[in-house]
């Protein structure tokens, strides 16, 4: 390995490609630091009769999936991903977790192991996390964002910082893998010694701008997906095909592997809306008899 680093990227979607440009861009400006020549994965599709791989590596812009917003020329577009990985020092994974073995790796008879534990079993290299949340389309846009990279080996943070972060895009990286806002409140208690009554206080407080900050924020696809599914009686693959521009949502197997782990522990009954949700994104992707409202009425909370 030399001093440089050499970027791949693994996936070209609507957020791979968000980061194609931010990482593109990056590398230009620190030529010490990384190579110039990135290389990204990208599955291979017609559009219009052209290449996908074609059209961004002569159009400099991914069409289909992030449509409006230009790629760095040193970013060059692959099909084969053995050849877009050769030689890399970095990967960059960017893909919905249905093409990787789940978000939460559900094993057998329960349990979980996060995606990043599976990613450093399978290829036996360390592996860091990058954590938002933020919308694809807005940081290609560059509206100011933040994310954080959590990471197990401090040596690793300084050089992934460089390679993120950008005027538009603040990066903090972080070592302790407790990064949730409501518990670092609650250790804020424990530590000023207030007492059990302050912390349950920070918890359920903290809970209730979380239920606020979803009804200012949270009008994304999967919530506008989730709709047209009780609507339309439509699976939700079908509407990934017809809305989605064959994008993919993650709050289905996402809620899919929540109910996993709450049946796994014979838990459903504490988290009726969880198990809800869950039915609905699992298997033949069919809302339960009883309605969502009877779930909310009758919770246990």
């Amino acid at each position: 390995m030399g001093d440089r680093k050499r970027i791949c990227i693994v996936g070209s979607g609507n957020w791979g490609s968000a980061i194609a440009k931010v990482v593109g861009n990056n590398v230009k400006t620190q030529q010490n630091d990384f190579e110039q020549e990135i290389k990204m994965w990208v599955f291979e599709e017609e559009v219009n009769g052209r290449k996908l791989t074609e059209i961004i590596n002569t159009d400099h812009e991914n069409v289909k999936y992030l449509p409006g917003h230009k790629i760095p020329e040193n970013v060059i577009a692959i099909p084969d991903v053995v050849d877009a990985a050769k030689d890399a020092d970095i990967y960059i994974f960017v893909i919905p977790h249905q093409f990787l073995p789940k978000g939460f790796n559900m094993k057998p008879g329960g349990g979980i192991a996060l995606i990043s534990s599976v990613v450093e079993d399978t290829l036996k290299i360390p592996c860091a996390v990058l954590m938002g949340a933020n919308i694809a389309n807005e940081v290609a846009a560059e509206n100011y964002c933040e994310a954080t990279i959590g990471i197990k080996h401090k040596e690793h943070g300084q050089i992934l910082k460089k390679l993120f972060q950008a005027d538009y895009f603040r990066i903090v990286v972080c070592d302790d893998e407790d990064t949730n806002i409501v518990a670092v409140g609650a250790g804020f208690a424990d530590g000023l010694g207030y007492g059990d009554n302050t912390k349950a206080a920070v918890i359920r407080l903290g809970l209730m701008e979380m239920v606020k900050f979803c009804e200012v924020f949270y009008h994304g696809r999967n919530r506008r997906v989730a709709e047209a599914f009780v609507k339309s009686k439509k699976s939700i693959e079908q509407l990934e095909g017809e809305m989605l521009n064959g994008q993919k949502l993650q709050g289905p197997p996402t809620a899919e592997e929540v109910n996993f782990m709450l049946k796994s522990k014979n838990n459903e009954d504490s988290c009726t809306q969880d198990m809800q949700g869950g039915a609905a994104c699992g298997g033949v992707h069919q809302l339960s008899k009883e309605p969502p409202r009877a779930h909310v009425e009758n919770h246990p909370k």
